[in-house]
């Protein structure tokens, strides 16, 4: 049995998802997942780096630390699994994206977390650094999703359309023609928000969210940000979207209660996911990610979305753990040096062999 683990952590930092993937061609089918706790002090130690509060050598720290972390979420899905690094073939490691500057002068997208790390503590082959290649050749180096989101929700004469709602939200069409880009912030904002105002991971069910009232001045003003009104390709991460940027909006609105400033927030990410999927003018919209147990989002979505909505787990897909899957999925592509053409999502020029291979 061919089995490959996945290794996601996301803008939020909200965990460690790790999915076991049985994978063999044209199927990907999730045989357990372990969301690894990410630790507090870490977090705040990457959110410092990001606001460039850091100097090489803590970052080159963190890289190591970073390769532990995810070398331990490994063992333990190992472990909780009764498995050895004998039964794995690769781990897909995305890495903890610090920064992420495709259309610089001298364009990269930086992932911390030490594959060599990785490589030690679990002995199994590891595949990271997917997104060098892409962004090499012209690309922007994100998303990958849209390509997982073609294997496994694909289906004929249907005009589908698949959103991922993490700390930044990105959208694949399935019909005729297909694409896929970042639309910008999925959670960052509203959970950035609530951390620093009620000391509080994220908004559970869009509570507080729902507590407020929209403003609709502000929504207006963030709605014409130069990224929403960007064409494709384009992607995005915490380095845009992030408090200083709220803060940009919040200045001629001081006197804005806190709840109204969440309520608007929701608002802006349900209005930017609905203004892609009624311009594609998708069927279906299928929903995954962690924004979609976001209850409020979910039923301000159903309400501005033209398309039915569905959630992954629908097509036998679990939510939670869909981003790591991809890059299980994106390793065992690399394994067996099948180049991938990502030229409709990222703009890059070829098909290319996505990822480096770290062997014990």
């Amino acid at each position: 049995m061919a089995l490959y683990i996945g290794i996601m952590s996301g803008t939020s930092l909200d965990g460690v998802d790790t999915a076991l993937c049985k994978i063999t061609k044209g199927q990907c089918t999730l045989q357990a997942s372990y969301e690894h706790p990410f630790p507090p002090d870490l977090k705040d130690e990457i959110l410092a780096t990001i606001q460039n509060k850091t100097s090489l050598q803590s970052i080159g720290e963190l890289d190591v630390k970073l390769g532990l972390l995810f070398g331990d979420a490994v063992s333990v899905l190992l472990e909780q699994n009764k498995l050895t690094s004998d039964d794995i073939v690769a781990v897909g490691l995305h890495g903890q994206t610090l920064w992420h500057e495709p259309l610089s002068r001298y364009p990269f997208s930086m992932q911390l977390g030490n594959a060599n790390v990785v490589v030690s503590q679990t002995g199994i082959t590891t595949v990271a650094d997917f997104r060098g290649a892409d962004i090499a050749h012209g690309g922007e180096g994100a998303p990958f999703a849209p390509l997982f989101h073609k294997e496994v929700f694909t289906q004929e004469g249907r005009n589908i359309a698949v959103v991922n709602i993490g700390g930044m939200a990105n959208i694949t069409t399935l019909s005729k023609e297909f694409a896929g880009w970042d639309i910008g912030c999925g959670n960052v904002l509203m959970d950035s928000f609530i951390q620093k105002i009620q000391n509080k991971a994220y908004d559970k069910e869009g509570n507080f969210a729902k507590s407020g009232k929209l403003n609709m001045q502000l929504l207006q003003n963030m709605l014409k940000d130069p990224y929403f009104l960007k064409e494709a390709p384009k992607s995005t991460g915490r380095e845009y979207f992030n408090l200083s940027w709220l803060n940009t909006y919040l200045q001629n609105f001081q006197d804005i209660p806190s709840a109204d400033i969440q309520r608007t927030l929701l608002e802006l990410t349900a209005t930017t996911i609905a203004n892609a999927v009624n311009r594609l003018g998708s069927d279906e919209l299928i929903i995954c990610g962690g924004g979609a147990k976001n209850s409020f989002l979910m039923q301000r979505l159903q309400t501005l979305c033209k398309a039915k909505l569905s959630l992954s787990e629908k097509y036998g897909i679990n939510s939670d753990f869909l981003e790591a899957m991809i890059f299980a999925w994106l390793a065992y592509k690399r394994i067996h040096k099948e180049k991938l053409l990502l030229t409709p999502i990222t703009g890059s020029y070829k098909a290319l062999l996505l990822g480096a291979l770290y062997e014990p």
